[in-house]
Order: structure tokens, then sequence, then C-alpha cells
């Protein structure tokens, strides 16, 4: 525990990329396998199972301590996070940790921990998490309370622990990468099977690392030959990959959820493939040669099971982009005008009501993609992707080989009405705002955003929000009426649940429109005119 704390306080005190590899490849050179996948498994955001909600933690803290909760509010006003106001405060709050002995890391995420899962009362649940904090530094209860919340997170991605995982192994970063995909039990087996040099024999249900685009430069793009690319549209979906081996078929999402169950048609569709296939795709919601709202695809993600009645309302859709896989061999070395003929070939006999080829368009003119960008929306979609033709199916975010060419968003000019106080190092900032529309002399709430400002403005708003404050409710802020800012968002739909009747997806601040009077917002009616738009 106290060297994945002290790996913990290495990695978050640098924004260094260099030096937070180099810790990570010292621990996992130095630690024990039983405790460096334990490490590895918080470093890489697995643990999102909640053992204690940050409320039970507040609770018990105030029963012990003789800070009242006021200031501990403040408290936490300052700070953003339970957890961290809780660390900061028990050393005033508790004895010294006791002499005890120094449990490593798998001791107590194996043996220790778990024991919160058979407490009967809250006043054993109590005893237990007392019993915990006495004996750690202040650090260590942060890093404790964390997991018990199950919202550790630490300022390493996944990109940087694979990195640091190659440079302790001499494994290469792409290997580990699809290593790691999918399902990862903590055991010194596993640990053992991802760190060693020789191909180890994959999981059935094991997924490749998705591929990422990046977004189109018109500059650069426009010194390219053009006959070397393709244009495909982008749908806005779940990206997925579905995969046909040993006489099943598996469903990843492309945040390594295990989805299956959520679209059991599309799972027995490909069952009448051949095994040793993976493909690469977009999991929509679909009807008449159409997608329909993301909202239709929201009310199957998370459900443990799927009724007739949901797949009829609801049904899903596969449009495939790519083929990893054929039969059994990872193929994503090979261009992607070869993959794209063996993925024709291998979806012949599939039933085309529940999956299609992603259509692929040649580019002539730069014109030309950029009137096929303006056509997106009236196809359902959310603009280009651009990928050439020679291009291997790689890791991750790699430039040059794959572009996005979305369409400009939709907006909306909108009057800010309530302010929140951020988390983490802005919890001393109001970052966090809602923005209303017209309807009639009414202003009603239709989108929150909290990002699309720059650190000024930040600073600026901030100051502008505490001199306005109508109302305090708990943490929010209703604030005079005044300030109009363009939101943009990707798509609109309409909504039973939100006052205004809509909702709007990924909505973002794109500028502050100080030049504009709050009355000459926009309202309502302009929102229900953009839900008409093809």
């Amino acid at each position: 525990m106290k060297r994945f704390t002290q790996l913990f306080q290495q990695v978050d005190a640098t924004t260094s990329t260099n030096e937070k590899i180099r810790a990570l490849q010292a621990y996992f050179q130095a630690e024990e396998a039983r405790n460096a996948v334990w490490a590895l498994y918080l470093l890489l955001g697995k643990t999102r199972k909640r053992l204690i909600t940050s409320r039970s933690l507040r609770d018990i803290f105030l029963q012990i301590s003789d800070i009242p909760e006021w200031l501990f509010e403040d408290c936490y006003a300052q700070v953003g996070d339970t957890a961290e106001v809780i660390a900061l405060l028990l050393p005033s709050t508790l004895d010294p940790p006791v002499a005890s002995p120094h449990f490593p890391l798998h001791h107590w995420m194996e043996v220790i921990i778990p024991q919160i899962k058979s407490v009967e009362s809250e006043s054993a649940l109590k005893d237990l998490v007392i019993s915990w904090w006495s004996s750690l530094n202040s650090v260590e209860v942060f890093v404790l309370n964390k997991v018990l919340t199950g919202a550790f997170r630490v300022g390493v991605s996944t990109k940087l622990v694979i990195k640091g995982l190659a440079a302790a192994s001499g494994v290469s970063e792409a290997v580990l990468a699809h290593r790691l995909m999918g399902d990862f039990t903590p055991s010194i087996a596993a640990y053992t099977q991802l760190m060693q040099q020789a191909e180890s024999a994959r999981a059935p249900s094991q997924p490749y690392p998705f591929f990422l685009a990046s977004s189109l430069e018109e500059d650069k793009f426009a010194l390219e030959s053009l006959d070397r690319w393709q244009a495909e549209w982008k749908w806005d979906g779940i990206r997925a990959q579905i995969i046909r081996r040993n006489e099943e078929v598996f469903i990843w999402s492309r945040g390594e959820d295990l989805i299956t169950e959520q679209f059991p048609e599309l799972a027995a569709g490909f069952l009448a493939l051949p095994d040793g296939l993976v493909f690469d795709g977009e999991i929509l919601c679909w009807q008449d040669d159409r997608p329909l709202s993301f909202n239709h695809l929201q009310k199957r993600l998370g459900r443990k099971r799927v009724t007739q009645k949901m797949m009829q309302e609801n049904p899903a859709h596969f449009i495939a982009y790519d083929l990893l896989e054929y039969e059994g061999l990872d193929i994503r070395d090979r261009p992607l005008r070869d993959r794209r003929s063996l993925l024709v070939a291998s979806l012949q006999t599939v039933d085309p009501a529940l999956v299609t080829l992603s259509e692929t368009m040649p580019i002539e003119l730069l014109e030309n993609l950029r009137s096929l960008r303006e056509q997106a929306r009236h196809q359902g979609a959310e603009g280009l992707m651009i990928k050439a033709l020679d291009s291997p199916y790689l890791v991750g975010r790699k430039r040059g080989y794959w572009w996005k060419y979305k369409v400009d968003p939709m907006s909306l000019d909108a009057v800010l009405i309530y302010a929140q106080a951020g988390t983490g190092k802005r919890a001393n900032l109001f970052t966090d705002y809602t923005f209303a529309l017209w309807q009639g002399e009414e202003l009603v709430p239709f989108a929150k955003a909290y990002s699309g400002l720059d650190n000024k403005e930040i600073d600026e708003l901030d100051k502008w929000i505490r001199k306005h404050t109508i109302e305090k409710f708990g943490p929010v802020r209703s604030v005079e009426p005044i300030q109009v800012f363009e939101i943009g968002f990707e798509g609109i739909s309409q909504s039973k649940r939100h006052k205004s009747g809509i909702s709007v997806r990924f909505p973002r601040i794109l500028r502050w429109r100080k030049d504009k009077p709050a009355q000459e917002a926009d309202a309502i009616a302009a929102a229900i005119q953009l839900l008409e738009v093809p």
C-alpha cells in the first residue's frame, strides 16, 4: 500500500509525461506481481464498483470530529472532493497512525477492503472505517477513500500506463494494449501472462484496441493525393466490435463494456457467420433506412434484459466499418482496401435488416469533400470519416491515416440562469452553468455546459456570478439573467423529462455573447425548428 501511494504521489505531482513513465517503469520493475497487478487494475480505472458512498464517509467523519458540518462544507467548497477533505482533516481529529503491520496492496484489495461487504450495521461500518483510517497516513487515507467510493483516479492515461509497462517489460505497447482489452482479472497469473515476451493464448471474447481518428486539418489535407483516400459517413451511435469466435458472439463497446446482452438480435445475426471474424463498426437504432435519435439507443444501454417490445421500439442496426480478424488471423496490418474486400465477402449472408456495410465515397476534389460534409445531416450523420486506402488498423489515435470531418454544431443563444462550483482543481470557481431559452416572458432551462471558456473568461465570469447572485440553493446559485452565450450541440431531440420539451447532445459553450442583450436570446420555438432539420 505504501509503495503504491508513493507511486500515486509521484505521478500526481508532475505534469511531465517522461517523469510519469519513468515512475511507472520503476514501480512495475521493482514490485511483486501480486501487488503490481492490483496497481495496474487501479491505474486503468477498472474499479468502478462503489462499496460506500461519499456521504457515508462524510457522516462517519463528522461523528468522530469536533469540526462542525458548516465548516466541513466550506472546506469541501474549496477542495471539491469529500475523500480529499477527510484525508486533509483527519490528522487534527485522530491520533497519529498506530504502529501496525504495513499490509501490501494485494492484502488490502483481496482481504481487508472486502470486509465491508459483510458489515451488518452502521455502527460496525463506522468502526471498520475508523480502524482503517487510524492505521494510515493522509495520502493513504485519500487513496483508500477513493477506492471505497469507486472513484479512484490518477493523473495518468491508459496510454501512459501502457508506456510504463512496456518500458518495464520489453513487450511492445501495441501487444500490451491488445492484451489489456476486455475483461481483466487482477491475478498473478494474469499479470505474468501480460508481461511475458512470448505470444499468449487469447481469450475467445478478447477485442482489439480501437483505432481512432483525429480532426481534419484542411490546409494539410489539401496537399494530399486525393485518390489515396475514401470518405464514409460518420454515424452518431456506439462504436463497437462484434467478435465471432469459439461458436459464440461477443459485442464490446469502445469503453470496454461487454454489451452482448443489450443487443441480442445482433448477436443472433452474427451467429450465422463462421468463427474467426472480428468486425469494427457502429451500433445505432435504425428504422426506414435512417438512424433514429440517440435517445432510442440510450434506452437499451445498461439493461440486463432487453424485452421484445424494447427491441421493436428501438431496433438495433450495425454498420460495419472494418474487418480486424479473418479466419482467426489478425489482419490489422493489411491495408484498408484489402480488409474492406474481406469485409464485403464476410457479410454476404448476413441479414441486411440487421447489418449493412458502411457506404464509401471516392474523393475527387476538396470541394467535393466539403459538399459531402454539408449533406451529412440529411443522411442522419454527424459528418465524414476520411481514411487512407493503404492504412493499417493501428492502436489509439495515430495522426495521418484516419480523419474525422464533422459538420458544424447546431447552436442557440441562451441566457445563463444558474451556476455551480466545479470539482477538483476548479472547486473554488463557478464553472458548471445552466442556460435557458425564452418561452413567452419566462426563461426555461434547456442545457447545462461546463466547457468552452478559456481560463481568463472563467475567472471573469466567476467574479460576475459572485456579484450578481440572486439566491443560493445549496451549491447552486441563481444569477441575474443578463449574460448570453452561444451554446453548440451535436444533436437535438424531443424529451418528456425536461420542462423545455427538448434535450441536446454534447452541449458546450461556443462563445460569450457580450454583444447581445438577454431579451434577444433565442426562444424554445427556435429549438423546435431545429428538430425539423433533416
